[in-house]
């Protein structure tokens, strides 16, 4: 059986910061290319994360190849859960969902999902024969990118 060009991720991650406190750091849209160098032309139209904001940018992994997408953030409750369906080079429906955990909710638990489709021709491709290292990839990425994020909130942005 062939797996379809389709990234599936589905994890949590762990923050040693307060759901609100997480939060206001994830709206820091201007640091977004410094924490996460293989995101490029990063724009925001909206001033915040809520209902209807557009994320736009340029995922530049270490392989040869580029994304652009589109993330439209369909519903956000502040400071519980962000869905949102992305566009572009990669299409689907994404989620966040943070929950206090910890000693009186000093830390966060954040509920990660999403199911995207590779729209590129070439990625199509490379999915029927190398999904599984596809997915690999992907999944390694999102591991960096949850680090470098959290030793960003540990030296206080």
């Amino acid at each position: 059986m062939t797996a379809g060009p389709v990234i599936s991720y589905q994890d949590e991650h762990h923050f040693a910061c307060t759901p609100a406190e997480l939060w206001a750091a994830i709206e820091q849209f201007e640091q977004f290319e410094r924490w996460w160098p293989w995101l490029q032309e990063f724009r925001l139209e909206g001033d915040s994360l809520r209902d209807g904001s557009l994320l736009h940018g340029v995922v530049a992994p270490p392989l040869p190849y580029r994304m652009r997408l589109r993330v439209e953030l369909t519903r956000c409750l502040r400071p519980l859960s962000i869905e949102a369906h992305v566009h572009g080079d990669l299409e689907g429906p994404a989620r966040l969902v943070l929950h206090p955990h910890g000693p009186r909710g000093t830390a966060t638990r954040v509920e990660a999902t999403w199911t995207v489709e590779m729209m590129q021709q070439p990625m199509r491709v490379a999915s029927r024969v190398a999904h599984p290292l596809l997915q690999w990839g992907h999944d390694r990425v999102v591991d960096v990118t949850v680090a470098r994020f959290r030793r960003f909130l540990a030296t206080g942005l």
